[in-house]
């Protein structure tokens, strides 16, 4: 997708955001986006485990013939 811009259409893209949003506002802004993208990052990692993650057997249930003791035996 990038083939087609060269080094003078990028310097002109890059003076237009800094007409822009000026020089203090460009850290902020690529911080919030390498949060954003870090974020997104780390939900598809999470998402990917949840799929490929191999089923467990769930968990020995402990005797349910057994009567709860609620207090009758005092």
């Amino acid at each position: 997708m990038l083939g087609g811009i060269g080094a003078q259409e990028l310097l002109l893209i890059f003076l237009v955001i800094l007409l822009l949003f000026g020089a203090k506002r460009i850290p902020e802004i690529a911080r919030g986006l390498g949060k954003g993208m870090s974020e997104f990052k780390k939900a598809m990692k999470e998402a990917q485990d949840e799929l490929t993650k191999p089923e467990t057997p769930e968990k020995k249930i402990e005797d349910q013939t057994k009567k709860p003791d609620w207090g009758e035996n005092k």
